[in-house]
């Protein structure tokens, strides 16, 4: 159900109308079929207008090819060569199309037949991007206007004749030094290229440098804000940033954002020599590691690289970054829309093979537990920040195994062991405002750290985990009714805010007390899931069991998907239903997520209803006794 302040906004026409990071950026990873295809990712080009980036991911000698709408989508420029347009009109490129692109053909590198290959999608946007094209005079001084409505933190010149790329960006030593986006060196003093000025909200200005300004050589710039605000509900928030760091002795470094970033273009602009590492969240950019592909080179890309993201920005370490060298960098925030219906962000689906398979969720999957039906079996929670380790909920073990794959778009895959998966359950989430955000960090051991998460909500619900030794239960919170206890025991609540605390609309603290391994001992890396209630979309709530039947309300339109109930005054389980599984007027299978126990299918212990859920008057006193207090979490 859209929000009031959506319908103010749509009542007040396109000019109320918000922007958010996905409306105007994508990352999308597809397989090259040799012919045609069309990529889907809701980036209105023919409207817009702006940028596609294609690069090939496993194949070495492979052009990193950029094509526009202000050139033509047959146009093609290297962005790791000094090479001349390449005019391939009605043969290769892309068609732009109102909710993304189409390649056109094949093309060696970007659409190889059974070859895996990331598209990145720049829309053209106040305070995002920007796409121009001018010609030369040769005059020092010349001035470029642009449509960016802010200052540009980063402005990338190509010749459309062969030449070399030249970047300007906020964090080299002044507007007096150029980089070169098709080298690994580093800033050169060059004030003819910019004439030592800094562009404006306005222009750009360009020296008397043959590789910006020739007489009669048409150029392409393409412009990246910083720090600009305009997006979000209340048009208040950035999604991209421009900004250097500088590595310390050992290489290290970190970059506060203000928020989480899922496109990271990184650059040693001093002190050494480095390649243009290009990293996204789809390729794998989690707390451990970053995939890299490189602007300037044409290899295939590299798996492991220790660029780490973290809930406000990121940090780098030292195996590829430097010691002692300063790096620019552009980073763009990760999606921000809150959902307006549960099927955007969870979906329960069964398993579709007895071997490894593919879970389809509809969406980038950004937690997903999976749990086997007919046997017993831990509950296998996987999430996009760790990469393709597992925790167990029903036990205390320390993280493990690597047998999840989230290079994909819409779906989940399980595989890499021996076993049947042909009776296995996936609940699958997507991190999104509002509902559901997934925070790693390490504890400091002090008496309350202070995280931040991108709910933008207070959650109501939130479970930690310790990933790196064993021993440790699971933390939970249950903001509605100020109540803690374990999601891997049967145990009763035991009092308000005991290692989770002070939950708001950005922070939320972890507790070190005599029990410090569950949240907060030193040294010791966590990961945290919080969900909130949205309107039409989650709920966590409570009730008080009646030994009847119970309606209890969510407020949906077409019953819940996903329940999860557990009895807070008194011991019980921790029950999940699905409508994968199936949550009918008649027996309902469900699975207890503190237990290894098998699925149990010969009860009837919930019915559907239209705004929730029912609990029957034949549930036992762990769901509906009299009297009982029960807290549950219900999705839509």
């Amino acid at each position: 159900m859209p929000s009031n302040k959506k319908l103010l906004q749509a009542a007040a026409g396109n000019a109320g109308e918000s922007l958010y990071v996905e409306d105007v950026f994508s990352t999308y990873l597809y397989t090259g079929t040799g012919s045609n295809q069309t990529i889907t990712n809701g980036i209105d080009f023919s409207g817009d207008g702006g940028l596609v980036w294609l690069k090939n991911r496993v194949s070495s000698g492979t052009n990193n090819v950029l094509l526009d709408t202000e050139r033509g989508g047959g146009k093609f420029l290297y962005s790791n060569t000094a090479d001349s347009e390449l005019d391939f009109t009605g043969v290769y490129g892309v068609t732009f199309n109102n909710n993304g692109f189409t390649l056109l053909d094949t093309y060696t590198g970007y659409n190889t037949t059974g070859e895996t290959a990331v598209s990145w999608s720049f829309r053209k946007a106040e305070k995002f991007f920007d796409v121009v094209t001018y010609t030369g005079n040769g005059t020092a001084g010349r001035t470029v206007s642009h449509n960016l409505g802010s200052v540009p933190g980063c402005v990338i010149v190509k010749s459309l004749g062969a030449n070399n790329w030249q970047v300007y960006h906020n964090g080299l030593t002044s507007a007096a030094y150029s980089i070169w986006l098709n080298s690994t060196s580093a800033e050169v003093s060059a004030p003819s290229v910019w004439n030592s000025t800094a562009p404006t909200s306005t222009v750009f200005t360009v020296g008397s440098s043959g590789l910006v300004n020739n007489s009669g050589t048409t150029y392409v710039a393409y412009l990246f804000a910083s720090d600009a605000g305009g997006f979000g509900d209340d048009g208040d928030e950035s999604i991209i940033s421009c900004g250097s760091f500088t590595t310390d002795g050992s290489g290290n470094a970190s970059v506060s954002l203000g928020y989480e970033p899922q496109w990271i273009m990184a650059k040693a602009s001093s002190g050494t020599v480095s390649d243009w590492f290009m990293y996204d969240n789809m390729r794998g950019l989690d707390v451990s590691n970053g995939a890299y592909l490189r602007a300037n080179g044409t290899a295939a890309e590299t798996a492991v690289s220790p660029m780490r993201i973290n809930s406000t920005g990121f940090s780098v370490a030292n195996s590829t970054f430097d010691a002692s060298s300063t790096y620019i960098y552009i980073a763009i925030r990760r999606p921000m829309k809150t959902p307006e219906s549960g099927t955007e962000v969870f979906m329960p689906a069964l398993a579709s093979s007895s071997g490894d398979y593919t879970a389809v969720a509809g969406f980038p999957v950004d937690m997903n537990i999976y749990s086997q039906r007919s046997s017993a079996n831990n509950h296998f929670t996987y999430d996009r920040l760790r990469g393709g380790s597992y925790l167990a909920t029903d036990d205390t073990s320390a993280e493990s195994g690597d047998f999840a794959d989230w290079d994909s778009m819409t779906d989940f895959y399980v595989g890499g062991v021996s076993g049947d998966y042909s009776d296995y359950i996936n609940w699958m989430f997507k991190r999104a405002t509002g509902f559901f955000d997934v925070v790693a960090y390490t504890g400091d051991g002090v008496a309350s750290q202070t995280l931040n998460h991108n709910l933008g909500v207070t959650p109501d619900f939130i479970t930690v985990k310790k990933r790196s030794t064993s021993g440790s239960q699971w933390p939970v919170l249950v903001r509605p009714i100020a109540e803690s206890m374990y999601l891997n025991t049967t145990n009763a609540g035991f009092g308000a805010y005991f290692y989770i605390d002070n939950p708001t609309s950005t922070t939320f603290d972890v507790q070190t007390d005599g029990s410090a391994p569950q949240s907060n001992q030193s040294g010791e890396t966590y990961i945290a899931y919080l969900f909130a209630t949205l309107a039409g979309v989650s709920k966590v709530g409570s009730y008080t069991g009646t030994g009847a039947d119970l309606n209890v309300d969510c407020g949906f339109s077409a019953g819940a998907r996903f329940i999860l109930i557990k009895r807070t005054d008194s011991t019980g389980d921790w029950y999940v239903w699905d409508s994968a599984r199936g949550i009918v007027a008649g027996n309902d299978p469900y699975i207890l997520l503190n237990s290894t126990a098998a699925e149990v299918t010969s009860t009837d212990y919930i019915d559907p209803l239209s705004s929730g859920f029912t609990v029957t008057s034949s549930a036992p006193a762990a769901l509906n006794a009299s009297g009982g207090t029960y807290i549950f979490l219900a999705i839509a």
